[in-house]
């Protein structure tokens, strides 16, 4: 399709046969792209020099950028993002940004220009998280910050975290990511141990969250499958799942800078529990993989 348009834009001016695509001022290709994905814009960029204009245009990479953005910019160091053109800043942005000594993440989804944050079990209060008897830190690749938690056993499990953003207006769903095994690699391939995997399927974990304007969220879920299927064993074990929490709602009229405040315990001491890894929280618009599945198939 981009070649065929390519060639009616180009035939269609240079030959005299009718007008092209060419032909349409720069302006008015950019108000449509001020509709469009960042994706598409960049895509349609190549079909000739208005609209590759139109795609370095200010105004149309202005729309895709989060009201708050100077926000995200003031955790960068100056010299990177100065002088730098909005379409330049959106692709600045739309890859991680390190902040809280590279414990916590924040960047710009490609697709929708939204704004999404990781926080790393780093800048988490774990409990007995210095006593290696208890805990260990893995880095791992597999991990979003290279690092995660590894328990191995403990009889009281808490971890706390909290974090004061500037949130632009949105829904938002918090997550914990957490896998059930340990796993390493032998031979080139992935293997998963989990010998020393119990006590979640005696009694459910306790996930919440509660922002400085007092929304709260609580739900609480089996790690562990109790009945396991004997053909495919269990389902839970051994690969990485996101645990959802809740949501909370972030209003264009709400303080700058909100916080949240989550945790996922398991405090009944009558039973030990062990064999787990605690990656990342994510934060995340709550339809984003919803619209960006709708905007990349239309």
């Amino acid at each position: 399709m981009g070649a065929s348009l390519s060639n009616l834009t180009e035939e269609g001016s240079a030959t005299g046969n009718g007008t092209g695509l060419s032909d349409i001022p720069e302006s008015c290709v950019a108000c449509v792209f001020t509709y469009l994905t960042p994706p598409e814009i960049c895509n349609l960029a190549r079909l000739n020099r208005s609209f590759r204009g139109a795609a370095s245009s200010d105004t149309v990479w202005e729309s895709k950028l989060p009201p708050n953005y100077q926000d995200l910019l003031d955790l960068i160091p100056p010299e990177r993002y100065q002088n730098l053109c909005k379409k330049d800043i959106f692709a600045l942005l739309s890859r991680p940004v390190p902040f809280d000594d590279g414990n916590k993440e924040v960047w710009l989804d490609k697709v929708t220009g939204r704004v999404c944050v990781s926080i790393s079990a780093k800048a988490m209060s774990i409990t007995g998280i210095d006593d290696r008897r208890y805990w260990n830190w893995v880095h791992t690749k597999e991990s979003r910050f290279n690092i995660a938690a590894y328990l191995q056993q403990i009889w009281w499990f808490e971890v706390d975290g909290v974090l004061k953003f500037p949130f632009p207006a949105d829904v938002y769903t918090l997550s914990f990511r957490i896998h059930l095994g340990r796993f390493s690699k032998r031979l080139g391939r992935r293997v998963c141990n989990c010998e020393h995997t119990h006590g979640w399927d005696i009694k459910p974990v306790r996930f919440e969250l509660s922002t400085s304007d007092n929304q709260e969220s609580c739900t609480e879920s089996f790690l562990d499958d109790c009945d396991k299927d004997d053909t495919n064993g269990n389902h839970k074990r051994g690969c990485w799942i996101e645990y959802k929490v809740g949501e909370f709602i972030v209003s264009a009229s709400d303080d700058h800078v909100t916080e949240v405040r989550f945790s996922m315990k398991q405090i009944d001491c009558t039973h030990s529990k062990g064999g787990i890894y605690v990656d990342n929280v994510s934060i995340i618009p709550s339809d984003l993989k919803k619209v960006r599945r709708r905007r990349l198939l239309k």
